[in-house]
Order: structure tokens, then C-alpha cells, then sequence
């Protein structure tokens, strides 16, 4: 562990990451991505693995357990077999993750203490599928992280990441420079956040995080999520193509970024000179071209496999379609008159069309009926099988990239 490792090691025992109160798992479950476990059945297992199989997850640099609590009690809720390992070197994010863990009273965690560089001595065996979520970028060495990943994978299973991307971080690298001179590393934790609360109090409205309303850990995160967006000793984001390189030195394969939609440049460009010219690109170029022109992505998601992963098959008839947190008949009903559902993605708005059938078809996805069950149902209603096809296609084409309509493993 050299100096840096060390004051890492600090900051996540004097402040864990994230700050969770145990007390509040029997409010609510935070949900979100990576690691949902209908994301990890559709983009990773292409709704191929029977839900019946048991499932082995890591969560690597677990920290205070969202992504834990999130996997291991939607496996619960759902009775789904297997064990979700946390791993992480911080005592008190432990404790923390623990807690939570007894509060929702979940007996498929299990707790490892240690560092993901060293998977291969800890000996935990091979994962189906392993999160890394805002780890990598604080290693001293990323590529050398994501390898050792990589090696813990099962046969056929993926990865889903975080790290941090440059544009939508704008101003946060600029304080980070600031209290460095006000703030030194040789001060404790605690000294160092109470100084840059101060700084933030006194910022003038030109400093570049006030203008940055997407990145709010310093004002909603306590203080464990100012020091980790403001102190932390060792930060470095990733731009599209450098993350794609990232994946692929560790011999893996980007399956999708989250959510897709966000990463198609014509969602934002109409003018027909400039699709041309990205017709040309490939999809990484498409992917870093809609990036660099949106400017708001503080973060990427991204699902990624050693293997060639297989691709959900929308065309058969037992495939379960499944919304992923949206009520399909309050979705259908909220449809506008333009039939055009409006997103926001941080600030920034997009129009995405919806099919003629679209307020036919969401309500009766349920997360049980098959396909081809929602299609006999649109029959008896006179609704043919081929306009019913067609406009489910279109929905898919719809709800896939917005990462909210997937197909279930299979029973």
C-alpha cells in the first residue's frame, strides 16, 4: 500500500461510502444500476439463464452495501437461489453494510474482507456475475482491477461497472485543485471536510460546480459524500473510448452501456447532413460522439462479458417481457396525445415515439404473461397478431434503450 492507497484507506473508514443509515432498510430498497437483477437476467444472460440456476454475484469494493442490498433482496423477493459476496478492505463500511444486511433479514450475504487485487489469493472461487461500482477509478492501477475481475468470472458470466466520466464532471476536478492547497492530505478526514464546507460556502457563483446541477454528493451525500467528491485522493474519470479500451485490455466484451438511448447521437441530432456523418461511425465513435456533444454524463454504466453474449429473442412466444420500476397501465395511460413519451436524462430532454398499440400492450405486461400470451389477449380483443407484432417491436425499440423494458430469465 503506498501513501495514496493509505489515505484512501482513511477516507473510507473515517467516512463510508456511501452514508446509509441501517435504520432506514425498512423504508425503502435503493434501487438502480448496475447490478438490478432483471438488467443482469436481459443484458448479461441475454433472458437465456433459467431463473431456477443458481446465481453467484461479487460485489467487488462493496463499500456500505447498496448495490448488495439491492441484488441480494430482489433474489429474496423473487426466490431466486444463490449468494451475493461483498468484498471490501473498509472495516466501517462492513459494519455498516452488515447492519443493513440484518435489517432486511437476508441470509443470501455473505461478508469478505479484503481487496479486489487480490481475488486470486482470497480464493472465493468463480462468479456468474460481478459489480464494480465506483471502484475502479480510485485504483492505482484500473487495468490491473478489471483483470483480476475478469479472472473471477464464470463461463458465460458478465460484468457491470461504474466509473466516472470527465464532461458531466465539470468544476469538480477544479475544487479538488482548491483544497488541495487549503486542505492537505496530511490533515484528517474530519479537518479536511470541515474546510471544504467552508470553501463550498464561499465559492463565488463563477466557480463551476455551482453550475453543475447534476452532481449533488457534496450537497446531499453528508459527509461522507463531499469527501468523496471533493477530497478524495485519487480520482480519474474515463472518457467513452478510454473506458471501451479499459474493458477490452481486460479481455472482455462491452455489451451495452446504461441506458443505451443516452448513447445513440441521432436521439440528439436531426439535421440530415450530420446523420449522414454518423451513419459513418462505428459504435464507439457514435457512443464518445454523443457524449462529447451532451456534456452531462457524470458517470457510465456499463454490462460487459468475456463471452459473445447472447441476444434477448423478442420473437419468442414463451419470452416474458417485464418493465423494469414503471406500472405498465400507468404508463400506457400517460402516454400523450402526440403519442410522444418525454424523458429527462439530466437536464436534457428527449422525445421518444411510441407505437399505436403502446396503451394496449403496457398494461398486460405483468411479468408473467409471455409474448405470445399478451398477444392472444389482443386477439380476443380483435387486434391482429401482425399489428400487434409490429407495434411490439416498436415499443422494444422504444423501452429497451430507455433500459425499462427487458425480458425475464426464464422459469
Amino acid at each position: 500500500m503506498d501513501a495514496t492507497d493509505a489515505r484512501l484507506a482513511e477516507q473510507y473508514e473515517a467516512f463510508p461510502y456511501p452514508q446509509r443509515d441501517p435504520r432506514e432498510e425498512a423504508k425503502r430498497l435503493i434501487v438502480g444500476s448496475p447490478s438490478h437483477l432483471r438488467e443482469i437476467d436481459h443484458w448479461i444472460f441475454g433472458a437465456r439463464r433459467p431463473a431456477a440456476q443458481p446465481l453467484r454475484a461479487l460485489m467487488a469494493g462493496g463499500g456500505s452495501g447498496d448495490g448488495t442490498m439491492m441484488l441480494a433482496q430482489q433474489m429474496a423477493w423473487a426466490g431466486r437461489p444463490g449468494e451475493v459476496v461483498w468484498l471490501d478492505r473498509s472495516a466501517a463500511a462492513r459494519q455498516v453494510a452488515e447492519a443493513r444486511a440484518a435489517q432486511r433479514g437476508l441470509d443470501n450475504v455473505r461478508f469478505e474482507s479484503g481487496s479486489l487485487l487480490d481475488l486470486r489469493a482470497l480464493g472465493l472461487g468463480l462468479f456468474d456475475y460481478i459489480d464494480c461500482c465506483g471502484v475502479l477509478h480510485h485504483l492505482p492501477d484500473p487495468a490491473a482491477g478489471l483483470r483480476a475481475l475478469a479472472g473471477a468470472l464464470a463461463p458465460g458470466g458478465g460484468v457491470g461497472l461504474m466509473v466516472y466520466a470527465p464532461h458531466g464532471r465539470t468544476g469538480v476536478y477544479m475544487l479538488q485543485d482548491a483544497l488541495r492547497l487549503l486542505a492537505p492530505e496530511s490533515e484528517t478526514p474530519p479537518a479536511r471536510v470541515e474546510i471544504a464546507k467552508r470553501l463550498w460556502k464561499q465559492a463565488p457563483d463563477t466557480a463551476w460546480l455551482r453550475r453543475n446541477p447534476w452532481i449533488t454528493d457534496h450537497l446531499e451525500g453528508g459527509d461522507a459524500g463531499l469527501y468523496d467528491l471533493l477530497l478524495n485522493p485519487r480520482d480519474v474519470s474515463f472518457t467513452v473510448p478510454q473506458l471501451v479500451a479499459l474493458i477490452e485490455d481486460a479481455g472482455l466484451r462491452l455489451r451495452c452501456f446504461v441506458e443505451p438511448l443516452r448513447y445513440d447521437p441521432d436521439r440528439y441530432l436531426n439535421d440530415p447532413k450530420l446523420r449522414a456523418r454518423t451513419a459513418a461511425l462505428d459504435p464507439v465513435a457514435r457512443a464518445a460522439l454523443a457524449e462529447a456533444i451532451c456534456g452531462n454524463m457524470g458517470i457510465h454504466i456499463a454490462y460487459c462479458t468475456r463471452e459473445e453474449a447472447p441476444r434477448p429473442d423478442w420473437s419468442d412466444d414463451q419470452a416474458i417481457p417485464v418493465l423494469r420500476e414503471l406500472d405498465g397501465a400507468a404508463l400506457g395511460k400517460g402516454i400523450p396525445g402526440d403519442g410522444v413519451l418525454r424523458v429527462t436524462y439530466d437536464g436534457l430532454r428527449i422525445g421518444v415515439p411510441m407505437p399505436r398499440l403502446a396503451s394496449a400492450i403496457l398494461p398486460l405486461v405483468d411479468g408473467r404473461r409471455s409474448i405470445g400470451a399478451i398477444g392472444a389477449v389482443l386477439a380476443e380483443r380483435g387486434i391482429r397478431a401482425d399489428a400487434f407484432r409490429r407495434d411490439l417491436a416498436l415499443l422494444r425499440d422504444a423501452l429497451e434503450p430507455l433500459n425499462r423494458l427487458l425480458l425475464a430469465a426464464p422459469a
